[in-house]
């Protein structure tokens, strides 16, 4: 078995604290001649604990893509949390990273907290570590501007629409990755293309609202995009169900039943009702021009 070098965390958002944390799994990989990994889980354990969901900032599949695109660690292992995971005693688990996972050197942040009842902590896990010869870093907070960087806080941002600030704390831009689905057609009416995505379910919407966005098209290019999160309220009156309805800048094509992944930049104004769609039209064409304006 390969021994590896693993980040511990669920990593919700992979925000500049997590990223201190995946750096340091980089470098000691580098140092020791270890794989690089993370050890993280399918749904957030708080939502087993409590009984009440705990919205994510990002699915699963995304988490690991990030993961991945922003500090190249390929090896990211999702654990189900079940009964057994949430009552297996602290130190069972530290076993199990040993046995099952190769670790030889554990990375952990200053909140981290695991096995039953939440009883292992950062000094427990430095202590086994060093009874079992294992290497353990445990990363202090990382602020910025004065705020420590916290899914928490980040999930606050978003639903408040500020993408800017959200962003500013992931280090990267928020990220949605979906299959295209069939919607309204509506772009053949407004004379643009428009795909439609929508966040998993557990997976925290945005404030609804328009935002300026990046469009990763499967065959690698990228374009701009005007991306309404919300309820549609000028097409469809008879759903509350939210998408992320994007009309893509200067494309043509058919992309139904493709992966596109979205990149949000910056909410530009919050969803409203037209009088018609000619009214909407005429908005989506301002909105394009915003979009341009701000990626230039």
């Amino acid at each position: 078995m390969e021994k590896t070098c693993l980040a511990l965390g669920f990593f919700d958002g992979i925000h500049i604290g997590h990223g201190a944390l995946l750096r340091r799994v980089k470098e000691v990989s580098a140092e020791k001649g270890l794989e690089p990994g993370v050890i993280t889980f399918d749904i957030h354990p708080m939502s087993m604990v409590t009984g009440k969901q705990v919205e994510l900032i990002n699915s699963p599949a995304d988490r690991a893509g990030i993961i991945r695109r922003e500090y190249g660690i390929e090896n990211v292992i999702f654990l189900h949390f079940d009964g057994r995971t949430m009552h297996m005693p602290w130190d069972e688990f530290v076993y199990t990273l040993r046995d099952e996972f190769g670790a030889a050197h554990l990375v952990a942040g200053h909140d981290y907290h695991f096995g039953d009842r939440g009883a292992g902590d950062p000094d427990k896990l430095r202590t086994k570590c060093a009874e079992l010869g294992l290497g353990c870093d445990i990363i202090s907070p990382v602020r910025l501007d004065g705020v420590i960087s916290s899914s928490t806080h980040i999930r606050q941002l978003l639903l408040e629409g500020k993408m800017e600030q959200a962003n500013a704390f992931l280090g990267h831009c928020h990220v949605l990755t979906d299959t295209v689905r069939t919607g309204y057609r509506l772009g053949r009416t407004l004379g643009a293309p428009t795909i439609n995505m929508r966040f998993e379910p557990g997976v925290l919407t945005p404030k609804h609202g328009v935002y300026a966005t990046r469009v990763y098209l499967p065959d690698g290019s990228v374009k701009c995009g005007v991306t309404n999160v919300g309820v549609r309220p000028t097409v469809d009156t008879s759903t509350d169900s939210v998408t992320a309805e994007t009309f893509i800048l200067d494309y043509r094509g058919n992309l139904y039943g493709q992966t596109v992944r979205l990149e949000f930049y910056a909410m530009l104004r919050p969803e409203r009702k037209f009088s018609d769609v000619d009214a909407l039209k005429a908005q989506i064409a301002r909105d394009a021009e915003s979009v341009r304006a701000y990626f230039k």
